[in-house]
């Protein structure tokens, strides 16, 4: 059994954060979820998916965002508790459906988590997605810590039924993968099916109909409010004239900095965990006690703003601060120094940071740069590609994935990454404005998310370039998520469909088609070659199984190489492919046994033939 399904409430469980969401929504009755992977959300998909192998959950890998909040409203729609999973830009995907959603509502509970990413640790901007909830004119919930990320998570639900409204629930990466004990709650049943009563007068969003839903939508946000201002989410601590207003992981912050600066006799807080609609009397009554004000968030000044609006209301002058130029930054993550300083700079507390002990004779650390894995198919990939075009004048935009990794040398197969599915959409603007070749990438899930929708708009228009379909197997990037390509058989599931890329290539009007196998070197430059010199779009799909993937499928079986005294330290082998199974010894090129898959694409490549497979020991 699933340890998330464990029905003993008031047991401790050292749970993820992502983790502890699970459980909440479990515990809250959810009886269907959609997602599209994406970190650093994609614990909660991984934990549903495998509850739902379990149990009478419904839950499905959708092809993207947008196809994901669809299903779920549906369901939601029927009656049906259900949650979509997300990360933050996966949001703007699901933006068309969402801001029409709030016009129609739901009938059982929907939760929407968006699971924002301060830092950029696997993302490509900070966005600060508070503000969807103020676009949407959606109520958001925003846990502190992982036993309330759990502990909010019914409460959502329940807050859904009660306003006829999808709850946006916003995490962030210090939550989403942080550890902590958690205490479990009672399991409500789940109700998997439901029933769709049709009103085609409050579903159906034409002009007439939706100006009266707007109006309905306005008159929950004031229900919301009212819910906001009473919310056990929503509470003071401290008394003093001194305010800190802070939310999410911040609060942690806050509450150590008070206690280790002395200041908590004279420092009260407000925590902010249902963040929209902000509660405007409780905060316009909180200022009311204070002479200055500190607002602690993350991201952008979204309270901060709000609160200097209520005050101006309310007829108050006092100093109220938050980001600026000596205060927070609205870059990056905050850390508890950060916070202690920005809070006893604000309040005129005495303070010296810590000693910062002396490392200088200490070795520099080795940097360890994100990379392609040894082995990996996109590497042999992005070599055939770029000895294709040798001669040429290229340029690669390319798409959000593993493969995104091409960017760095010695590869640097990246020169454009905008969004998800993308590269197929840009292709076709830099084919017809510049005289650069276009060689662009996409992986099998991107392609199936988004990609599609541009290689039709490129077959339409009679664009030029070619794009490569790195065609992995998985949703490699995210932690081997299924993606409608995947062949499931190999994971001992039944009842799914698969779709051949090739197919949905051809079928869309793309007349030169190839399939290579990355690993055999030479026939993949050949067919690079003719996919170059052809007058219009060309696709190239080029299959391998993700080595990691293969590896937990047992379907890979490594075979080490090794580099003989042929070599003549020409080092091509580092300097075009740069496989990290590579090092130097004594300045010479040496092969990492353990890292090694046996892929053999150093061994085509090696002017010596210089390279070969390491002998196997009689056991």
């Amino acid at each position: 059994m699933h340890k998330l399904l464990t029905d003993q409430p008031g047991q401790q469980m050292l749970l993820l954060g992502n983790e502890a969401i699970t459980r909440g929504a479990v515990e809250a009755g959810v009886a269907f979820a959609s997602t599209y992977p994406g970190t650093p959300s994609s614990e909660i998909s991984l934990n549903l998916f495998q509850i739902s192998r379990e149990t009478d959950l419904y839950f499905e890998y959708s092809t993207n965002e947008k196809v994901a909040l669809e299903v779920a409203a549906a369901a939601a729609v029927s009656g049906v508790r259900s949650m979509c999973m997300m990360k933050h830009v996966g949001v703007n995907v699901a933006a068309d459906v969402l801001m029409t959603l709030a016009y129609i509502g739901v009938k059982g509970g929907l939760v929407i988590l968006t699971a924002d990413d301060p830092y950029m640790f696997s993302s490509q901007n900070e966005q600060d997605n508070r503000y969807y909830a103020k676009l949407s004119g959606l109520p958001m919930l925003e846990p502190s810590s992982v036993e309330e990320a759990r502990s909010m998570m019914p409460y959502a639900f329940d807050l859904s039924e009660k306003l006829g409204e999808p709850v946006l629930f916003r995490t962030t990466t210090r939550v989403n993968h942080s550890t902590a004990a958690v205490t479990l709650g009672e399991m409500r049943p789940r109700q998997p099916r439901g029933d769709f009563v049709k009103d085609p007068f409050n579903f159906v969003c034409v002009p007439a109909v939706s100006r009266k839903l707007h109006v309905r939508l306005l008159e929950n946000m004031e229900k919301a409010e009212k819910i906001a201002g009473t919310s056990e989410y929503n509470f003071t601590e401290g008394a003093g004239n001194q305010g800190i207003i802070c939310n999410g992981v911040s609060y942690n912050y806050v509450s150590d900095a008070v206690t280790e600066l002395g200041i908590a006799d004279n420092t009260k807080i407000l925590r902010i965990g249902f963040s929209h609609p902000l509660p405007q009397a409780l905060i316009k009554d909180f200022l009311g006690g204070c002479e200055k004000v500190l607002v602690v968030e993350e991201g952008e000044p979204y309270m901060e703003e709000a609160v200097k609006a209520f005050a101006q209301e309310a007829g108050l002058t006092l100093p109220i601060r938050g980001k600026s130029a000596d205060l927070f930054s609205r870059l990056y993550e905050f850390d508890p120094a950060t916070v202690k300083k920005n809070i006893a700079a604000f309040f005129d507390v005495p303070y010296t940071p810590p000693v910062i002990p002396d490392l200088s004779d200490l070795p520099e650390i080795p940097q360890r740069p994100p990379t392609l894995c040894a082995g990996c198919s996109h590497r042999a990939t992005f070599y055939a590609v770029k000895k294709a075009a040798e001669g040429m004048d290229v340029m690669h935009p390319s798409d959000i994935g593993c493969y995104t990794l091409g960017f760095l040398p010695p590869l640097s197969m990246a020169d454009f990454v905008v969004c998800m599915g993308a590269s197929a959409g840009t292709s076709g603007g830099f084919s017809k404005v510049t005289d650069k070749k276009v060689i662009s990438f996409i992986g099998d899930s991107t392609f199936f998310h988004s990609g599609i929708s541009g290689l039709i708009n490129a077959v339409f228009n009679n664009h030029k370039f070619t794009l490569v379909i790195l065609d992995n197997g998985t949703t490699a990037m995210t932690g081997h998520q299924p993606n409608p390509g995947v062949d499931m058989t190999k994971l001992n599931m039944d009842g799914f469909g698969r779709i051949s890329i090739e197919a949905v290539v051809r079928a869309i009007g793309v007349r030169h088609v190839s399939v290579i196998r990355p690993y055999k070197v030479q026939k993949s430059i050949a067919a690079i070659k003719e996919a170059l010199d052809y007058d219009g779009v060309s696709v190239v799909i080029s299959q391998e199984p993700c080595s990691l993937y293969a590896k937990s499928l047992k379907e890979l079986k490594p075979r080490a190489f090794y580099v003989t005294d042929r070599c003549k330290n020409h080092r091509t082998c580092l300097d075009e492919l740069g496989c990290p199974a590579f090092y130097l010894k004594d300045d010479r090129v040496c092969i990492d046994p353990d890292l090694c898959i046996g892929c053999t694409v150093c061994v085509q490549i090696c002017p010596e033939n210089a390279i070969r497979p390491v002998k196997k020991t009689e056991g």
